[in-house]
């Protein structure tokens, strides 16, 4: 093998490879870009998530399990798209003063304060149930 490549399509064809499935294989996708020259900042498709259904009950529930022994109350089944839950767990963590986030579709908030979250969740127009002890 002597001769001399000079392209591409020359080294595939000395591996026995057609150099459109090259050009195919090296193809990429544009989803993971994120900036380019010709158009600036890319903004990436936002998916479709579903909402789980609510059963018409909020479930307030007490969990350490994976948290090293801290506890936090979870807030399941509200049944609300993710800038409503956003939004209702700043009201939350605000009246407990405590911290917290959004989690899929459950609201974690740090503390033991069930009875202030079911207070709230009440005002806001939610039926609530405590789960577990």
């Amino acid at each position: 093998m002597k001769e001399k490549l000079s392209s591409l399509s020359d080294l595939a064809h000395a591996f026995g490879k057609d150099s459109n499935d090259i050009k195919a294989a090296t193809k990429t996708d544009d989803n993971s870009l994120v900036y380019s020259t010709d158009g600036g900042r890319i903004q990436q498709e936002k998916k479709n998530t579903t909402i789980t259904p609510s059963d018409g009950f909020a479930k307030i529930r007490r969990e350490t399990k994976g948290r090293k022994g801290k506890g936090v109350v979870t807030i399941t089944g509200l049944g609300l798209d993710n800038k409503e839950l956003k939004k209702l767990a700043k009201k939350l963590k605000q009246t407990c003063g405590t911290g917290g986030t959004v989690i899929g579709e459950v609201i974690e908030i740090q503390g033991d304060k069930r009875d202030v979250i079911k207070i709230t969740l009440e005002e806001s127009g939610f039926k609530v149930k405590m789960i577990g002890g």
